[in-house]
């Protein structure tokens, strides 16, 4: 009896055993290696797709205009409003008919005493600005040149010579229009020549 009892014992404990072991191995899962990268795959893609949509379009800059240091003048002259203009009339040796300069260009190169013209746009708009040599210039030299100065700008006319000129400025937006001149001034190189452009008129300093 002892000896039945004795094996009985043994074997229920090496049953126990192998339970326990075989419970043991079936609760700890077999990784499968194609399942694992399958799902770091998946969540990689994620991970991209968001960034990517999370990420602003973007917008290219808009042009920018480069600016230039000194102003050219216009080739041809600007067209100044007829019904706000009258040539100021100043003595001359032309007996003819109307002034053969209203219409011509001033010549880029002038003969006679240079000076040196500064006008400043004290406005807060950019303006047309024309400036005539008048018919009794040195040699008979006459005629327009216009620009445009852009608003708390001062343009710089050191290309002139000894004689009598008459300034324009004007805006050219309707909704904003404006038109002024200084009348005619002469210059010579005894001073500094300095004009203010305003909305309401060219006032030469003194």
């Amino acid at each position: 009896m002892k000896s039945f009892s004795s094996l009985t014992l043994v074997l229920m404990i090496s049953l126990s055993i192998s339970a326990c072991g075989v419970r043991g191995v079936q609760s700890t899962p077999t990784i499968n290696a194609v399942e694992i990268q399958g799902t770091a795959a998946a969540l990689a893609f994620t991970v991209i797709a968001e960034t990517q949509a999370a990420i602003p379009t973007a917008t290219p800059p808009p042009p920018t205009e480069t600016p230039t240091n000194t102003p050219a003048p216009t080739p041809t002259f600007l067209p100044l409003p007829s019904s706000a203009i009258t040539l100021t009339p100043v003595p001359s040796g032309n007996s003819g008919g109307g002034d053969p300069c209203v219409n011509q260009v001033m010549p880029a190169i002038l003969k006679g005493e240079p000076v040196k013209i500064r006008v400043n746009n004290s406005t807060k708009v950019a303006v047309s600005f024309s400036i005539y040599l008048n018919q009794n210039g040195p040699q008979g030299q006459c005629g327009y040149r216009t620009y445009t100065i852009d608003p708390g700008q001062p343009l710089v006319l050191n290309n002139l010579v000894a004689a009598c000129y008459t300034l324009w400025a004007w805006n050219p937006d309707p909704k904003a229009y404006f038109i002024v001149t200084n009348g005619t001034s002469c210059v010579d190189t005894s001073a500094s020549w300095v004009f203010d452009i305003s909305t309401s008129t060219i006032k030469l300093r003194t």
